[in-house]
């Protein structure tokens, strides 16, 4: 019987989660909830380290003061992309820049200047978005990252906060777009041309692998788990072989794609615009990164700054009962935060289609559009790929919005199998207990999701 803790942060919240392994099954307890707000400071967006980490120290205390039970390993996973930079005494300099900062979009220009775009692509496999951590890097580059000796991205930032020890995670790195995915590597030649220190890189590591334990007691066990949250919940999808089928990593972003045994990087990848990334076992991602519950999460802040306060519950409601929407918004043209309602209002009106009128009218738009480009994406990765997919696994937080789930049925004519919802902790969990020897592979973590977690079948009608 084995005891891990998963440290899950998501770009809104973070958790930490308790699994307990015994005779196949996992059983799996939230200890510990909290926010995950950017600040944002000097015409710039960051993260709230200090914050996140004292939550972290947080969660670890009341898994193992409150519950009584030692733990057999601890496992870190976060959003992808971000980064923090170490000095030569090993601290950390700044807070760390959060995606949605808005000098990206420069850099990503500059950088295109110098190496063009279709070279970064042949060099990474990875889609061209302003978020992506080369272009970050370029734009800190001179005197923000002069100090630095360490570039660590977050997951593999709080393992070394953990245990003193800097290793970069495939998965995590695998999100940079200066990753090889075919060398499975540094892609140090276009880190080269463009001027960005080698140097400072990490070694890389495989997901399971034991970095040590914890500096401080009760000095558990730490584990690199798939440090990319998507990659850990792709883990923990309950697929029993075969390549029919496709994956939905639902929430802020939905993470669109397949499995692969090797990347695909040609003009047709490039010309579409999708990314391999790297999954537990050395699988590949292939996927597409879309918008996802982004929109509906910003209307409801939206709202609640003018003194309405809704649950998401409320809002799936709401859009069930709702008109359906006759036209459809490009989910993806959303990148920078802030009054959304009205920005869906003027990108309907400048497309020629009247905006919502209702909360949940807005609600429903948002759902819909989502399945259309869910649509969309699936019949490109059919294209791609050569595969013809016939079911579709949404799991991750968004897996609970059934009139989501029913939306994606009608508008693909594929069945989805949704759950489960805790995807990411779980991946993260069973990865540890892979790494500790209690599980074999992948194969064997995904029969323990199957024995362990309910999933719900929709049908397109």
């Amino acid at each position: 019987m084995g005891h891990y803790l998963a440290i899950d942060l998501g770009a809104e919240s973070g958790r930490a989660i308790r699994g307990c392994l015994s005779g196949g099954q996992l059983a799996i307890e939230e200890v510990h909830r909290f926010p995950n707000k950017p600040v944002h400071e000097n015409g710039g967006i960051f993260w709230d380290y200090r914050g996140l980490w004292h939550e972290i120290q947080r969660g670890i205390g009341i898994a193992v003061q409150e519950r009584r039970t030692p733990l057999h390993g601890i496992g870190v996973d976060t959003w992808g992309v971000d980064f923090g930079l170490l000095g030569a005494d090993g601290l950390l300099l700044g807070r760390p820049r959060h995606y949605r900062d808005p000098r990206n979009a420069a850099a990503m220009r500059r950088v295109f200047e110098i190496v063009p775009r279709e070279q970064v692509f042949q060099y990474t496999g990875i889609q061209v978005m302003q978020i992506n951590t080369l272009y970050q890097w370029f734009a800190a580059r001179g005197a923000e990252t002069a100090p630095a000796r360490r570039l660590l991205l977050m997951p593999d930032l709080f393992n070394y906060a953990l245990t003193g020890v800097a290793k970069s995670e495939a998965t995590i790195a695998s999100t940079t777009q200066f990753f090889n995915p075919c060398r499975m590597d540094w892609s140090t030649e276009l880190l080269g041309r463009l001027g960005l220190p080698v140097e400072i890189l990490c070694p890389l590591i495989q997901p399971g692998t034991l970095l040590g334990p914890m500096r401080e007691a009760p000095h558990t066990p730490v584990y690199a788990v798939a440090g990319h949250d998507t990659a850990s919940a792709v883990a923990a999808v309950p697929v029993e072989g075969g390549e029919n089928w496709c994956y939905i990593s639902s929430g802020t972003w939905s993470l669109m794609g397949l499995e692969l045994d090797a990347p695909i990087i040609n003009a047709e990848s490039f010309a579409a615009n999708y990314t391999n990334e790297v999954g537990v076992a050395g699988r590949i991602r292939f996927l597409k990164n879309i918008a996802g519950l982004w929109l509906l999460q910003e209307c409801r802040r939206a709202w609640s700054l003018e003194g309405i306060e809704y649950t998401y519950e409320e809002l799936t409601r709401m859009a069930a009962e709702a008109r359906p929407f006759s036209a459809a918004i490009d989910v993806d043209a959303f990148l920078e935060p802030g009054d959304m309602p009205r920005k869906i209002a003027e990108h309907c009106r400048t497309r020629g289609q009247e905006p919502p009128r209702t909360h949940g009218e807005y609600a429903r738009a948002i759902l819909e559009s989502l399945a259309r480009r869910y649509r969309e994406v699936l019949e490109n990765l059919e294209t791609l790929s050569g595969r013809r997919i016939a079911v579709i696994h949404i799991v991750g937080g968004g897996s609970k919005n059934r009139l989501l789930n029913q939306l994606v049925a009608d508008a693909t004519g594929r069945r989805v199998v949704a759950g489960p919802a805790e995807a990411t902790a779980i991946g993260n969990l069973l990865v540890q207990a892979m790494g500790a020897g209690e599980l074999a592979g992948i194969e064997e973590i995904r029969a323990v999701v199957r024995r362990s977690f309910a999933i719900e079948t929709f049908e397109p009608r």
